[in-house]
Order: structure tokens, then sequence, then C-alpha cells
């Protein structure tokens, strides 16, 4: 079976995004990963999956490497988190984009460590303010993409493998590209 965990966006969620967040532009509309100054390389499009679910966790508080079962983490996988903040708080508002959940700094270190390809969410960012872009550096730099504001990941099987594709746009110079995601589970 397929599941599309990428974000549909329509005009109203854009003109939303667009208001509250001045990034949410071509390339960090919806469902996007932020490249930073790297090239995405064609081997990750198919990667193993593996998805978390979080969503006990509430946003106030950071997501730790308690909250999940690290033993599962293998080199070269695709690591979502599933917190229901998206269906919570809904795409594009203000609180959305600065008062999401985020991950622990050592959850990042240990994900860095195994050598995760992509970090995926469903949420505005792996953390909030001024911390989002040097993390999301930080983890280009290792060869991991954020990959934010996914959907539907409450669809996917949690703590067991599947199979998912990433195919992001092909821009150039961007720090950020919107791609489709699907999970064949």
């Amino acid at each position: 079976m397929l599941i599309d965990v990428t974000l549909k966006i329509t005009p109203k969620m854009a003109t939303d995004a667009q208001g509250n967040e001045k990034k949410a532009l071509v390339g960090h509309l919806g469902t996007h990963f932020d490249v930073m100054d790297k090239e995405f390389p064609l081997d990750y499009t198919r990667r193993r999956g593996l998805c978390f679910d979080v969503s006990n966790i509430p946003a106030s508080r950071e997501i730790g490497e308690e909250a999940v079962d690290l033993s599962l983490v293998k080199k070269e996988m695709f690591v979502c988190f599933y917190s229901g903040y998206m269906r919570k708080e809904g795409y594009g508002s203000r609180t959305y984009f600065t008062e999401h959940p985020q991950l622990s700094m050592n959850l990042i270190d240990q994900l860095l460590a195994k050598g995760v390809s992509m970090i995926g969410i469903d949420f505005a960012g792996v953390r909030r303010g001024t911390e989002h872009t040097p993390t999301d550096q930080k983890c280009a730099e290792k060869g991991t993409f954020v990959i934010e504001n996914m959907d539907h990941l409450e669809d996917l099987p949690k703590g067991a493998e599947f199979v998912i594709h990433t195919y992001p746009m092909n821009y150039e110079g961007m720090t950020g590209l919107p791609c489709r995601i699907v999970a064949e589970v």
C-alpha cells in the first residue's frame, strides 16, 4: 500500500503560511526539506523508513531520546516523528511556526551519529527560532536532511520498517526544496 505523506497545500494555506512565516515561499512552503548549501543525492530517493509516535509529548517539552527506541535506527534511514501537532494546530498559523514541538539536541546528535539520511517531522522545524537554521545546517553538514511539515504520519506503522520515497524539486541555489514523499507499507 502507498501512503502519501506530503501536505496538500491549498491557496488559503499558502496565504496563511506566507503571512505568518517569512520563509514560506516556493522553497519552504508545505512539505519540504532544508537542503541548505548541499545537493540532494539521488540515492536518497528510496530509503528504509521508520516512524516514531511521540504524540503523547506536549509541544512545550522537547522530544528526547527517552521517547524513542534508538536501537531500531539504522544507517541511511529516513526517521519520522509523528507528533500530531499539524492536526492539532493546523498548518500556516503563527503558532504553528513558533510554538511547535522540537527534538532535543541530544536526540538530533544521536540520529546524526547513527548516520540517518533524513529526519521527517509533522511540524515546522526540529528546533525553533534562532536554533532552526543552524541545526538544519549542522544536519546537512553530516549528510542528513530535515524534512518539515509532513502529513499523515499517523497512518505509518510505528516502530516497524517500511520503504519511503522522496522526490524533491530540482531547484538550484535554494535553502529549501519542496518534495513529494510516499511511504510503501
